[in-house]
């Protein structure tokens, strides 16, 4: 057996040079897509930065957490109306505990479990109102009136501790806070059980997601495309008046597509609604805007990434179920 050849030097040093320099080569691409790579990340960082600071919030959290809550909604209210009362409890016991917390940054002391006991008994009072017929339908008042009966006595029971004894003025204001929570968010959001409720009830609930949902999502694209003319600039800097006019357009498209193809009424009480409820949604967000400027927080909390807290995603739909179920006893079955 013969002996392989010996390779010449020259030959050896030049497949030695040709190897470096294929690995030059492979270094360098790698390279320049680690650059590309570093400055596409840079960018969309970028991008995202200016849109928060536009609008307050984390673009993509929030289109997440979005589509978790509408999909959870649409669940409830097409499968079981229950599913939805029971979800609705879940979120008003949330917001009271955020709005109580909240409150405590001013130094006011909101009783958060009498507030939540209210909340999540609330919302089922609601959902039957329309079954007790000893009750006319007021069951809903009741319980409210209840509630804030409860809390109020809970908080005057509270002073028997020495650590929560305060002064009567202190005592006075922790009742109205106590008070203002159960009116402004549990009874205010126990409209959209009560509608749920009705014959049909749970089509005009769903329209009221629709259209509110489509008045900020039009504020939102205006606003960040448009905005020019701050529309109220000592509650909401945020807010302009492109982004309130893409708002009224959206809502009455909204409002004439729900009238068309889900609670079935004359397109005139769909722009009716459209119109409605885009005013009460406007109303609602400037409402927890101020009184987030008087708390002097940004968000009521951050248990949502993207969203701040769960206030912070109903403030629309607070004062619009109200308004929606008074639409829906004066139109359900309109021809």
């Amino acid at each position: 057996m013969t002996d392989a050849p010996e390779v010449p030097p020259a030959r050896k040093a030049k497949r030695a040079h040709s190897r470096a320099e294929f690995e030059a080569t492979v270094a360098d691409i790698e390279a320049q897509v680690r650059a590309t790579n570093a400055r596409i990340e840079a960018q969309v960082r970028a991008t995202n930065a200016k849109i928060e600071e536009r609008t307050g919030r984390n673009l993509v959290a929030a289109v997440v957490i979005g589509i978790v809550f509408g999909a959870a909604f649409l669940f409830s209210l097409i499968v079981i109306k229950e599913i939805f009362m029971a979800f609705a409890a879940v979120l008003l016991v949330f917001v009271t505990l955020e709005l109580a917390t909240a409150l405590r940054t001013a130094g006011r002391n909101v009783p958060r479990v009498a507030s939540a006991i209210a909340a999540a008994v609330m919302v089922p009072a609601a959902f039957y109102s329309g079954e007790a017929q000893w009750l006319h339908g007021g069951g809903q008042w009741i319980v409210g009136l209840g509630g804030m009966l409860f809390v109020t006595l809970w908080r005057i029971a509270e002073q028997v501790a020495p650590s929560r004894r305060t002064t009567s003025r202190a005592l006075g204001l922790d009742i109205l806070g106590g008070l203002f929570i159960q009116a402004y968010a549990v009874f205010l959001g126990s409209f959209t059980a009560e509608l749920t409720g009705e014959p049909d009830g749970q089509l005009w609930t769903l329209a009221l997601l629709i259209v509110v949902i489509s008045t900020d999502t039009g504020a939102y694209a205006s606003g960040l495309l448009l905005g020019r003319h701050k529309m109220a600039p000592r509650i909401s800097p945020k807010k302009t008046w492109e982004g309130f006019a893409g708002s009224i357009l959206a809502a009455l498209i909204a409002g004439v597509l729900v009238a068309l193809f889900l609670i079935h009424v004359p397109v005139w009480v769909g722009l009716i609604f459209g119109i409605a409820l885009a005013l009460t949604a406007t109303l609602g967000d400037l409402t927890e805007s101020l009184i987030k400027r008087d708390l002097g927080i940004k968000d009521i909390s951050n248990w949502l990434p993207g969203h701040g807290g769960f206030l912070d995603r109903l403030d629309s739909v607070l004062p619009s179920a109200a308004v929606a179920f008074a639409l829906y006893l004066l139109f359900h079955g309109a021809r």
